[in-house]
């Protein structure tokens, strides 16, 4: 601390210093709140945005603001944009074709060129929230609304496709199709400064009724024929497992401080723990071993859609806190919430006080880092429903920042150089840049009272509080969530 503040004298305060009664001091800092606040924005069949294909890009972005500006005044630090619903992009790629649910026409961009992912990220990042870029890996074809471009995987690789009701699915089994999947994701790691990468629980499609919803019958002969031994249900769950580990590797490779997360069905199996009964087995139906996944530590967060009740048969506690026990890399639990089924036909008498409740179950709990949740969807928080948005401002009333992943890396980012200036609009901090921070962190005191203000870019080079506040501390924060020592000024 000494060397950071004896830094800061001799190198932060240059001519600014003239101009300001603020001076270095020792001074007892207290920790920010840790908590994943997030939710999704769903982007297939428009059910979030844009509100519908072919939107102008003007107004697509207009939406898009409005859904961050509410984000943030709602107290969420992270939000998950569906980048790839159909084989196709929400962003420029060599790979997919434009989305027909951006475009109204797939496979044409948007008139004015603009890249909505690299928008996103921007505007999200200027509102201190995480983007995290979400892929569906093998849906195909969700609509028959549209032609599909040329260049899509129905028209590229068909054989490498099957029927599954009125959609089209890659066929997981097709080591092309399990390489695409990957392949898309590492590309946007790579080139969209992205805090996260994350798939949903579409793996081999739902079945309908109790029958297989495709026929797969062909690949599995294949695999037979070449010495095979697995039997069909076994041997899909291989080929997810692969894929699983395939991925998490390779973004690993392309972007280590990109988190990877994973949104599976919120039941490993039926009569697992013993009081959940009955409904879908995704292990046997949906080739998902999700369970091996969280054990393995092939993600860096889990977020189970744990979309039912407390009480109810699949009581949201008791599978909360059987993931939990299933920790065994000490990754994150951030299950997935289902507020949008607040006052909804799908679940009568639900309440916006089942959310609060369920975010109180998660934060009582011991969880590494920190809690966190995700809500299903966005649309429940801009749509208020049962006066929810209204509450979470009360139950996020303390900033929190996102947990930190240290196996990803935990080294800190040095001390913070930064020159006060008090100006008629209260005090400007101007900042040397830290090249090893992604964002800067800043908590003033009152009284005895401590206030963390929401996260800023670490590139940027200044900010303007309003008022003089008596006491200042500013840390950078590390691409994986750790924290520089605290530098703080006082007002003299």
């Amino acid at each position: 601390m000494r060397f950071a503040l004896s830094c800061l004298f001799l190198f932060g305060f240059s001519t600014a210093s003239l101009h300001s009664e603020y001076r270095p001091a020792n001074v007892k800092v207290p920790e920010p709140r840790r908590e994943f606040r997030a939710a999704w924005i769903a982007t297939v069949h428009n059910l979030d945005w844009p509100s519908k294909p072919g939107l102008p890009p003007q107004q697509q972005r207009a939406e898009l603001l409005a859904i961050l500006d509410l984000a943030a005044s709602t107290g969420l630090n992270a939000v998950l944009l569906q980048v790839r619903t159909e084989c196709d992009a929400f962003y420029r790629s060599n790979l997919e074709p434009w989305s027909y649910f951006l475009t109204g026409k797939q496979g044409s961009g948007p008139a004015d060129g603009y890249d909505p992912l690299a928008y996103a990220i921007a505007e999200a990042h200027k509102r201190g929230i995480e983007l995290h870029a979400w892929f569906n890996p093998f849906r195909a074809s969700a609509t028959t609304k549209s032609n599909k471009s040329a260049k899509h995987i129905t028209r590229t690789h068909a054989s490498q496709t099957l029927t599954s009701g009125d959609m089209k699915w890659g066929n997981p089994a097709s080591d092309f199709v399990r390489q695409r999947a990957i392949d898309v994701m590492v590309d946007v790691a790579r080139r969209y400064d992205v805090d996260g990468i994350h798939i949903d629980d579409y793996f081999y499609p739902y079945p309908k009724g109790d029958r297989d919803s495709f026929d797969d019958s062909a690949s599995y002969k294949t695999y037979r024929s070449k010495g095979g031994r697995l039997e069909v249900r076994d041997w899909r769950r291989d080929n997810i497992n692969q894929f699983v580990r395939s991925a998490y590797n390779a973004i690993k490779s392309a972007r280590v401080a990109a988190d990877f997360g994973i949104s599976p069905f919120g039941i490993w199996r039926p009569g697992v723990p013993p009081s959940i009964k009955g409904g879908l087995d995704p292990y046997e139906q949906l080739g998902a071993d999700s369970r091996l996944w969280l054990n393995q530590g092939w993600l860096d967060y889990f977020s189970p859609q744990l979309y039912w009740r407390i009480e109810s048969d699949q009581n949201f506690a008791t599978l909360y806190r059987w993931w939990s026990g299933e920790n065994k890399k000490g990754r994150h639990v951030f299950p997935g919430i289902a507020s949008s089924r607040i006052l909804s036909s799908d679940d009568r008498g639900r309440t916006a006080t089942e959310t609060l409740r369920q975010i109180d179950i998660v934060r009582q709990a011991p969880t590494p880092g920190g809690p966190g949740h995700v809500h299903w969807s966005i649309e429940a928080l801009k749509n208020n429903r049962g006066g929810l948005r209204d509450k979470l401002r009360q139950h996020y009333a303390e900033t929190a920042i996102p947990p930190a992943s240290p196996w990803l890396g935990s080294a800190a980012p040095g001390p913070v150089y930064v020159a006060p200036d008090e100006t008629s609009e209260g005090l400007r901090l101007s900042f040397q840049p830290e090249p090893s921070a992604r964002w800067r962190l800043i908590q003033i005191q009152e009284g005895n009272s401590w206030t963390t203000l929401r996260l800023l870019p670490a590139a940027d080079g200044a900010i303007q509080l309003k008022g003089l506040p008596k006491v200042v501390a500013i840390r950078d924060v590390s691409p994986t969530g750790t924290l520089s020592i605290p530098t703080v000024l006082v007002r003299q």
